[in-house]
């Protein structure tokens, strides 16, 4: 279960873990645009369809772990990219 309202915030930091079947999956940092806290994350939180990765500079909407008030949970990009430019 979250906590609270959804928060806003921008991506600035990514760092691989070594984890998963090929040893590449990262975790995030997250700056709440309101309070200016920091908020980690990993893949898992991200919630989308296909490849879940994100980047620094990204804008996203999460809540906050009811369990792990430093952590974040039900991240969502809010920069998608145009699936159009991917396909030229």
């Amino acid at each position: 279960m979250s906590g609270g309202e959804p928060r806003h915030g921008t991506i600035v930091g990514t760092r691989p873990t070594g984890g998963g079947p090929r040893g590449a999956l990262s975790s995030y940092v997250v700056q709440d645009d309101e309070d200016e806290r920091y908020y980690g994350f990993d893949y898992r939180q991200i919630v989308t369809e296909g490849f879940r990765t994100i980047g620094p500079g990204e804008r996203v909407r999460f809540h906050i772990s009811a369990e792990s008030p430093d952590r974040a949970e039900f991240v969502i990009r809010l920069d998608q990219p145009d699936p159009a430019e991917y396909y030229r």
